[in-house]
């Protein structure tokens, strides 16, 4: 992969930089594993706004990622590498040996026509998938589960990667990216390997069209507006609000912890 920048033809362009994966090897999407992906605008079945700041963007139509590995004990090979637009990395293509196919994540390293395993024996290797038990301590993992058999939920974006730092009984012990410390069961599966993409925080968008793109809206600070709309709103001229930044709804951000409820999973939060 590689960051190009673009020629500074008018001011958007100027900035603008885009990242381009020799890798990619198939433009179009394997029909069989494609589901519809309607639009909910940051609204819940309600119609009520839950998320600001959503909606519009192009339209996409959902690529169906294994996260749970279902195809088990038979080994499947890397076809090709695709673009998925919802995602920021690429996914493989996985042809397997009993007809199957499947869309994985794709992990740095990875390389068309390679094998790869899920299974408790397998070996512990790139892309190939097992229960946290059996990954040797120190491999850096993705796609780990939080409850077996419900799919992997950690380290699923581009460039992360959790590492397994110990073995405790039912219990292993892992690093998050965050740099929390917690443990998960040991019946877990995973995947090894760090997922590719991670110049994907380098790329900048360069104009407001490409945010509108991905479905992002405009953002309207506080201080722009009225004392009804927003706490840090009001007073003459600019002036700040005498207090911490709050939310529209009075709650603090921008550095208050706002977890309350602890787990005895972790072992040590996040810096």
């Amino acid at each position: 992969m590689a960051i190009v920048t673009r020629k500074p033809r008018n001011a958007s362009l100027r900035t603008q930089q885009f990242i381009v994966d020799e890798a990619l090897s198939k433009k179009a999407p394997e029909k069989s594993l494609l589901a519809p992906l309607h639009k909910k605008g940051g609204r819940n079945a309600y119609g009520r706004i839950t998320c600001r700041h959503k909606g519009g963007g192009a339209k996409r139509t959902y690529r169906i990622v294994d996260f749970k590995r279902t195809v088990r004990d038979v080994p499947g090979v890397v076809v090709a590498f695709e673009y998925d637009p919802n995602r920021n990395l690429p996914i493989a293509l996985i042809h397997y040996k009993n007809g199957a196919k499947a869309y994985n994540l794709k992990p740095e390293g990875l390389k068309v026509g390679d094998i790869v395993l899920a299974s408790e024996k397998a070996e512990a290797q790139v892309g190939s998938s097992m229960p946290v038990k059996n990954i040797p301590v120190g491999f850096f993992i993705h796609n780990v589960e939080v409850v077996p058999g419900r799919g992997g939920k950690f380290a699923r974006s581009a460039g992360c990667s959790v590492q397994l730092v110990g073995k405790d009984g039912d219990r292993v012990i892992l690093r998050m990216p965050s740099g929390e410390m917690r443990t998960v069961c040991s019946d877990s599966w995973a995947t090894i390997g760090v997922l590719s993409n991670a110049d994907y925080r380098n790329m900048i968008l360069g104009k407001a069209g490409r945010t509108r793109h991905l479905g992002i809206r405009p953002t309207v600070r506080g201080m722009a507006m009225n004392p009804i709309d927003h706490p840090h709103g009001g007073g003459e001229g600019r002036s700040k609000s005498g207090s911490h930044p709050v939310t529209p709804w009075g709650k603090s951000c921008k550095g208050v912890r706002t977890r309350t409820r602890k787990s005895t999973a972790i072992l040590r939060r996040r810096k």
